[in-house]
């Protein structure tokens, strides 16, 4: 018995002997290893697009997804967000129409007693009759009250809007005021509106219809009304935040050191002023991929994203301080929100074929003020 115990042990021996040694895999005797995640987004990051396509249409080759020749569908994706203000904040066309009078200061008056009394404007009084602030008035003063129809601004209510209530052009509501940036109306001021009582048929449906928005619209009009206590919005730092449409977004102070650069490699395939047939280019048209990265021209506020004017499609635009402004047309994917800030460089939207393109391209705008400048006059030369 103890013999066939010692001959069995001497054959596992050998039979040990036989099988080859092997190097323990990585984490053997450890804790199971997770699956492989994608590291969680810094804050500054954009987010990551979403995977639409299906598992057995997807690209098998490793080349980036901007780079696998094809075409967008020419639907814009956004991120959840409210709907611009103008949309969110509808406004009655109440105007009051006034007439040309003559206004005697009264003991205790101020001018804004004034303008509750007569129903015009402060600014338009104080035009009329050379005042500069503090608009100090006498008592016996003769005062010219301008008449005309004057709209009487809500909390929220913006200039876009205003404009589409009345059916009138929102750069004359702009110029009969003369309103300066940065175009952000108060609560309770009163505007003039140019132009006759509409005494048509036209319905309010129908005058906003007649409206076409435009980029300097949205620049000088799309801010809502503040109230006299309510205080701009402070900047969000990721698009995972939204503001709601009643907040007041404003631009930086100045402009960052560094200047502009460049928001897409690719060739410039439309030049920015008159065209061969006539018609005005305010910006310049680069040719790239669809799916693009599309990078912030420079450190900035978002001011709109977006695709309410037709011909840009996908549209992002970012005030920078300074007056500048840069625009982002015929994106396919926004990836940033109104209010939030953005760094030089960062990417705020993927390139398409929005709108009225005629290839995939990204049309880039800068401008000072309100005035259209050539992007190459400010970008480094390639």
């Amino acid at each position: 018995m103890r013999r066939a115990g010692v001959l069995v042990l001497l054959a596992t021996l050998a039979l040990t002997a036989c099988i080859p040694k092997v190097d323990r895999p990585a984490g053997y005797g450890n804790a199971p290893q997770r699956p492989y995640r994608d590291p969680p987004p810094r804050r500054d990051d954009p987010p990551r697009p979403r995977e639409t396509t299906p598992r057995e249409n997807r690209p098998r080759d490793d080349r980036p997804v901007q780079d696998i020749p094809g075409r967008d569908t020419g639907e814009v994706t956004t991120l959840p967000a409210p709907r611009p203000a103008w949309e969110a904040r509808p406004v009655s066309a109440d105007a009051k129409t006034i007439p040309d009078t003559t206004y005697i200061v009264r003991p205790g008056d101020t001018l804004s007693r004034v303008v509750d009394r007569s129903g015009a404007s402060l600014e338009a009084i104080a035009r009329a009759n050379d005042l500069e602030p503090p608009y100090t008035i006498r008592t016996g003063q003769r005062l010219q009250i301008p008449g005309g129809r004057y709209h009487q601004v809500r909390r929220g209510e913006t200039g876009i809007a205003i404009a589409r209530a009345y059916g009138v052009e929102w750069s004359r509501i702009v110029a009969v005021n003369a309103l300066v940036e940065p175009y952000v109306l108060r609560a309770d001021q009163r505007i003039q509106i140019p132009g006759e009582a509409s005494g048509g048929t036209a319905s309010a449906s129908e005058r906003a219809r007649a409206f076409t928005l435009d980029i300097d619209d949205i620049l000088t009009g799309g801010e809502p009304a503040l109230a006299s206590n309510q205080a701009p919005a402070r900047p969000i730092a990721t698009p995972r935040r939204v503001l709601p449409s009643n907040a007041v977004v404003t631009a930086p102070a100045r402009l960052a050191s560094g200047g502009f650069l460049w928001p897409v490699d690719g060739k410039v395939v439309k030049r920015f002023g008159h065209g061969a047939s006539g018609e005005r280019n305010d910006g310049i048209k680069i040719a790239v991929p669809v799916s693009t990265p599309i990078h912030a021209a420079a450190d900035g506020v978002v001011a709109y994203v977006g695709d309410g004017i037709a011909a840009l499609g996908g549209l992002v635009i970012i005030k920078h301080g300074g007056g500048w402004t840069s625009v982002y047309g015929h994106a396919s994917k926004l990836l940033v929100q109104r209010g939030q800030s953005v760094k030089r460089g960062q990417t705020v939207a993927l390139s398409g074929d929005t709108g009225f393109a005629d290839r995939p391209e990204l049309h880039f705008e800068l401008r000072k003020g309100r005035t259209p400048v050539d992007p190459t006059s400010q970008l480094p030369r390639t």
